[in-house]
């Protein structure tokens, strides 16, 4: 737990007086319009450097010259079928990336576009897995000021000018307007889900101006949560002695990021709806035979604010209006005329036309008085289509319905509730940001990371069943791989509580089945997911749909498992129904074999895509859930982390939620997937060795013979599995992981402690010996989920004082993060890529674990590094797009990572769950005596039934393998 008086002497503070005068932050001192205390801050004339990226030593790239010939002739043949592979290093997008990014837009899972801290829209993710950075210019809010008398008047975009994508001003396009934004008295303050954008004085000396970005991103609130939307509400306070006409404009492409408002056959329409909200739907026919999208853009009519809109403009002269003329008509009337809304649906577009809209709104304000105006912007594109894979309907269609037209309702909806959200995230970050305990860089550095679960690619689907189920001939198999698939499904009987495996067999492109009922110990999945299915529905409370993530947008895989295990404390603290429902996901596919075949590409190997018993790498790219492990640069059947990481996931939720009926549910997969670990216990010490080969996380870095990281996540799993074993029912197999433990951690400790650390592995390379960061990764886990501990106090501090003095003091004095190797004299380990990098996320689980120590001053000392390097003014510039890793000189490997999100890792350390504090624990030492020849003794289906019937929490058993 965290002392009272640690952080005094250190605090990297932002107050808003430095960056916005207390006069300013005093008129704004109402109903939201002024920036928080605790916030990420940056002046809009401030220089978004490009970043820069790492690259490989020679070295490196000569020890990886195979792997790479390999890999490019794998995005080559991907790319001929028109998929884009998970990982491809050589493709490199037309915007380079910047310092330049801010809050993204939207609630989860529903496609999301995030706006840069100067005002451009960019990122566009609305297609799973396609991800366009580049901004689209024509999107902007712009002010048009005249003042009684029309002796003064003010227009500008409020967006600084030069941007990219800018012609000359006398073009008929954005050039032509009013780009006169400096930017030196506008300050942008970011604390997610919201940002505040602060006009104090610009352009207008005597109006100050609040935008305030709101998106519904409220843990527990699985609806609201899900909605694609968000709102800009402008708070406008009049300082001068003559009263103002002000009319904001909000302009809009039709388009989806990059080039994809050229492509024709796009169609505006503007709309009057309910309560005064009124504005323009803008129809977006996608390419690639994607699920189409619609945009509403909208502003709420009042008493004193009047709403109008323009459907259609160009930026050439191919429109009868273009950019020019409607900019022209804003600085004349302020206002368009109120018989646009008769136009109707528009002429579709044709190829090569950007087709845009705008919504205005225009309000009087009275000589020091205030005025605020709301827009939103709603997106709907109710269906998912994956590239090989079946089509789902998006979780925000249960309560708006399959429509693209529901984007009219969502405008609606988030201008009627924007307060209700509001109050809702102030309640839920307002104990955190008035701990006065923390650091004021934490505080709002924990909900800026956040910012993943929007911008990280994620997809949130209504319910397991796809909407239609139909393949195209991209499904058909490559490279001869054989076609004759033969299926091992687990369905379990809910009423009866028995587990039926059934077998079937599809052979050629026909798909003709011949099944039987004969029990099978193994075989293969072509379409995993739906051999899993609910035999009876859940209840609608807790039917919270399916979730997916991106492990990043460089790296195309959902879910991806190894850092998930880093990643999950947010899902978990935030959205728990969630994060049982990915744990349920890997459940299954744990107890699932495909047999397809796939070339790995370090060794050029070939083997099956999914082994049974083995957790998948992450759930698929272009099919999830049906095709899993798309990562292919080597066999994760062998990886010796995954196993462990599942078990520990599942033992620490299922310790912090008290579900037994998510326990009984996922035991069988649990139980499996310590079994299958066995076989690498080659010297039946009790203790998994590694097998020369990058097998873990750390993909690029060898490890030989026993490990710190991997043995260590194994003792714990041993333990986990223990604990939850006994709480479940069955008593025999506690007991043999209890003894299994004992004589793996006498092996381990034997092995690798050296006093004051625990090595690298137990090999006898350079770098043996080695100090890694992530030593302790168990130790963590075991911690964070209420049990004993693994070591004796003084090894587990020891160690971490070792990574705190080595692995983070002597990397630029700290303000970098923990690099990942060191050696013992201090210098960086170089072995290899990974060896030398700082992770991210990595730091902050070791910063957590720290705390759990007792190490609370070295512990945020640590993740400070992070900050500094970045997120603060003297970084490099990463921030909302916190990437894997960075070099001692900062260079990044992929920006925006799921990893980082182990901050909130961080924050479980710092307030477990009471109901992790009260559980039951473990006596690790009442065991009974059994042979080590018993521990990989086969789940039955007999057994299975008997331990749910034990189970004394749980009368009316559920046991199923699904979700």
């Amino acid at each position: 737990m965290v002392t009272s008086n640690i952080f005094h002497c250190r605090k990297n503070s932002w107050p808003p007086e430095e960056y916005v005068s207390r006069h300013t932050l005093q008129l704004f001192d109402f109903d939201s319009a002024g920036p928080p205390k605790q916030a990420w801050r940056r002046r809009l004339n401030s220089h978004a450097n490009l970043l820069k990226e790492f690259s490989i030593t020679f070295k490196e790239a000569i020890k990886m010259v195979r792997l790479g010939i390999r890999l490019w002739s794998y995005v080559r043949e991907e790319a001929s079928h028109g998929r884009k592979a998970p990982i491809d290093p050589f493709t490199r997008e037309r915007c380079k990336p910047s310092a330049s990014q801010g809050v993204p837009l939207g609630g989860m899972g529903s496609g999301s576009i995030s706006r840069g801290f100067r005002g451009e829209f960019r990122q566009w993710q609305i297609v799973p897995g396609t991800c366009d950075p580049s901004p689209v210019m024509a999107n902007q809010f712009s002010i048009f000021i005249s003042r009684d008398g029309g002796n003064k008047k003010y227009a500008s975009v409020l967006a600084p000018g030069q941007h990219e994508g800018l012609g000359k001003a006398s073009d008929e396009g954005i050039s032509s307007w009013g780009w006169n934004l400096s930017g030196q008295h506008s300050t942008y303050h970011a604390l997610f889900p919201r940002a505040w954008t602060i006009y104090d004085g610009e352009p207008d000396p005597d109006l100050k101006v609040s935008c305030r970005q709101i998106s519904p991103f409220i843990p527990h609130n699985y609806k609201d949560t899900s909605l694609p939307t968000a709102v800009f509400v402008y708070t406008l306070v009049n300082t001068g002695k003559e009263r103002a006409k002000v009319s904001l404009l909000l302009t809009w492409a039709n388009s989806i990021g990059g080039v994809s408002h050229l492509s024709g056959d796009h169609v505006n329409e503007p709309f009057i709806g309910e309560d005064g909200v009124s504005g323009v739907l803008l129809h977006h026919k996608t390419g690639k035979g994607n699920p189409p999208v619609t945009f509403a853009i909208a502003a709420c009519e009042t008493q004193n604010v009047n709403v109008t809109v323009l459907p259609c403009f160009g930026l050439d002269e191919g429109r009868s209006v273009t950019a020019r003329e409607m900019w022209g008509k804003m600085m004349q009337d302020g206002q368009f005329d109120r018989e646009n809304f008769n136009c109707g649906p528009s002429i579709p577009s044709s190829p090569g036309e950007t087709l845009c809209a705008a919504v205005s709104a225009s309000a009087w304000v009275e000589p020091h008085g205030k005025c605020t105006i709301a827009f939103s912007l709603a997106w709907s594109s109710p269906k998912i289509k994956f590239l090989k894979g079946s089509s789902y309907h998006r979780r925000y269609t249960k309560f708006y319905g399959t429509s693209e037209r529901a984007a009219l309702n969502l405008a609606h909806d988030a201008l009627t509730n924007y307060k209700r959200w509001e109050e809702e995230i102030e309640k839920w970050q307002s104990p955190i940001l008035n701990d006065e305990r923390l650091p004021e860089w934490y505080k709002f550095t924990l909900f800026n990371e956040l910012y993943f679960l929007v911008a990280g690619g994620t997809v949130w689907i209504d319910s397991s069943l796809p909407s239609t189920n139909v393949k195209n001939d991209q499904d058909l198999p490559m490279n001869g791989e054989s076609i004759d698939v033969k299926v091992t499904e687990a369905k379990v009987n809910r009423n009866h509580s028995t587990v039926v495996e059934h077998s079937s067999t599809t052979s050629g492109c026909n798909g003709s089945t011949g099944d039987s009922d004969i029990p099978q110990n193994k075989g293969s999945s072509n379409h995993l997911s739906h051999h899993f299915k609910w035999q009876d529905q859940l209840d609608d409370s807790d039917d919270v749909g399916r979730f997916l993530y991106l492990e990043g947008v460089e790296y195309i895989m959902w879910c991806t498992y190894d850092v998930h295990f880093y990643a999950s404390f947010a899902l978990l603290k935030l959205f728990p129904k969630i994060e049982l429902n990915i744990q349920r996901d890997f459940a299954k596919a744990v107890l699932s074999e495909d047999g397809r075949k796939v070339k790995f590409l370090a060794e050029g190997n070939c083997g099956i895509r999914k082994v049974r018993g083995a957790v998948p790498h992450d759930l698929g790219t272009h099919d999830p859930w049906n095709e899993m492990n798309a990562y292919n640069i080597h066999d994760t059947s062998k990886w010796k982390d995954l196993n462990p990481k599942f078990v520990l996931q599942v033992y620490r939720d299922f310790a912090a939620t008290g579900d037994m009926s998510f326990g009984v549910d996922v035991w069988p997969a649990v139980r499996t997937a310590m079994e299958y670990m066995e076989q690498f216990d080659r010297d039946d010490d009790g203790l998994i060795e590694n097998d020369g080969f990058p097998d873990q996380t750390y993909d690029t870095w060898t490890v030989h013979g026993v490990s710190a990281y991997c043995g260590c996540l194994w003792l714990a799993a041993l333990q986990a599995a223990a604990a939850m074993a006994e709480q479940i029912g069955d008593k025999f197999f506690a007991e043999t992981c209890k003894t299994k433990f004992f004589t793996a951690k006498s092996a381990f400790e034997k092995k690798l402690w050296n006093g004051s650390y625990f090595n690298y592995d137990s090999g006898s390379s350079s770098n043996s010996k080695s100090i890694q960061a992530d030593q302790l990764a168990g130790q963590w886990y075991t911690a964070s989920s209420g049990l004993a501990p693994l070591f004796d106090e003084f090894k587990t501090r020891s160690a971490l004082q070792k990574i705190y003095d080595f692995n983070v003091v002597k990397v630029k004095g700290g303000r970098m993060g923990a690099v990942n190797g060191m050696h013992p004299n201090g210098k960086v380990d170089e072995t290899c890529m990974q060896s030398r990098e700082i992770w991210t996320g990595v730091t902050y689980g070791v910063a957590a674990n720290m705390i759990l120590a007792g190490m609370e001053k070295e512990a945020f000392t640590t993740a400070e590094g992070i900050f500094t390097a970045g997120w603060s003014e003297d970084g490099f510039g990463y921030w909302f797009q916190t990437p894997e890793a960075w070099t001692t000189d900062g260079h990044f490997r992929s920006l925006i990572y799921m990893r980082p999100l182990a901050i909130w890792g961080m924050q479980w350390a710092l307030s477990i769950p009471k109901a992790i504090l009260d559980a039951p624990k473990i006596n690790m030492m009442d065991r009974i005596l059994i042979s080590p020849a018993t521990f990989s003794l086969s789940l039955t289906s007999n057994r299975v039934r008997k331990i749910a019937k034990k189970a004394k929490w749980f009368r009316n058993s559920v046991l199923h393998c699904s979700s």
